[in-house]
């Protein structure tokens, strides 16, 4: 005998997710449950909730939605471009939550706290992303500011482009850093030395590099490591 398909609107309340929202809270639910929600209809074969538990399997786990495309996920059956938007979206919106769930402004003491500011904006990039953490007297973060996109490179990283937005905002002080895509945090030559040509301008302006990080699979402060 065939087994019957129920859409989610004819499961019982208490098993449909929005329901369950209501009644139980977002955390009673499962993230196929909230991906769901989102997608609000499925496919013709499947309910919103089966299609979105298909789609995290496929990309791995959720942590695997962090970096898909758009073109990856409509080779899902039933994924759509309006789909795939929401996904997107989705996972961009908690990337920029989790920036900012400090309302304050963030204070760098420490190499570790830099990788905390930074790590869910560059740690996963596929191409170096170079960024400058602007920093006032008393080493509260003023602004996130990304430099260049691409290898490392003396051209990319030009001095006037990394403290220009520092001396637009009066930073007492800046903390370079950047992503390598391979994981690996150990520094390039060419990482030492655009550190020390953007040290020796940074001397000039009257503006203290206070340290250079490179965020992988963990991290390494050149600072700590008495390159700087």
């Amino acid at each position: 005998m065939e087994r019957r398909r129920y859409t989610i609107k004819q499961l019982p309340p208490e098993l449909r997710p929005r329901e369950r929202l209501l009644s139980e809270g977002p955390e009673a639910l499962s993230s196929a449950e909230l991906l769901g929600i989102l997608f609000g209809i499925g496919s013709r074969e499947r309910t919103a909730v089966e299609l979105a538990s298909e789609v995290i399997s496929d990309s791995g786990d959720l942590f695997g939605l962090h970096n898909v495309s758009v073109h990856e996920l409509v080779k899902i059956h039933g994924v759509g471009e309006a789909k795939a938007c929401i996904i997107l979206a989705a996972v961009e919106f908690g990337k920029r939550l989790g920036r900012v769930r400090n309302p304050g402004r963030p204070v760098i003491s420490s190499p570790a706290d830099v990788d905390g500011l930074l790590r869910g904006r560059i740690a996963n990039r596929d191409r170096e992303n170079f960024v400058a953490v602007l920093l006032n007297t008393k080493n509260e973060v003023l602004e996130i500011s990304t430099i260049s996109i691409g290898t490392l490179s003396n051209s990319l990283v030009h001095p006037r482009e990394v403290f220009k937005p520092a001396v637009r905002a009066s930073a007492a002080s800046v903390v370079l850093a950047h992503n390598h895509p391979s994981g690996k945090v150990e520094p390039s030559r060419e990482d030492r030395e655009v550190t020390g040509r953007l040290v020796d301008a940074a001397e000039i302006l009257g503006i203290e590099v206070l340290d250079h990080v490179i965020v992988g699979d963990g991290y390494f402060s050149m600072k700590e490591r008495g390159m700087l």
